[in-house]
């Protein structure tokens, strides 16, 4: 099943750490160590569905005392 199939938004490696405002190598780094989003490698490619880093993200948000 590819991404045109299912209709799944896929982000490279590049983008999740622009849309974090992080390194690359940090995201990189939370892969390595299995404490980012799921990743999916096609072929050479890493690559992160949107509905995974959402969900990630949303595990990690913590309430900001105002």
């Amino acid at each position: 099943m590819d991404a045109a199939s299912t209709g799944e938004t896929y982000l490279t490696t590049e983008e999740l750490a622009a849309k974090f405002r992080t390194n690359i190598d940090t995201v990189r780094y939370w892969r390595h160590r299995g404490i980012g989003p799921r990743a999916t490698k096609i072929g050479r490619r890493v690559l992160y569905a949107a509905s995974d880093v959402a969900r990630w993200a949303d595990e990690r948000r913590e309430a900001v005392a105002s």
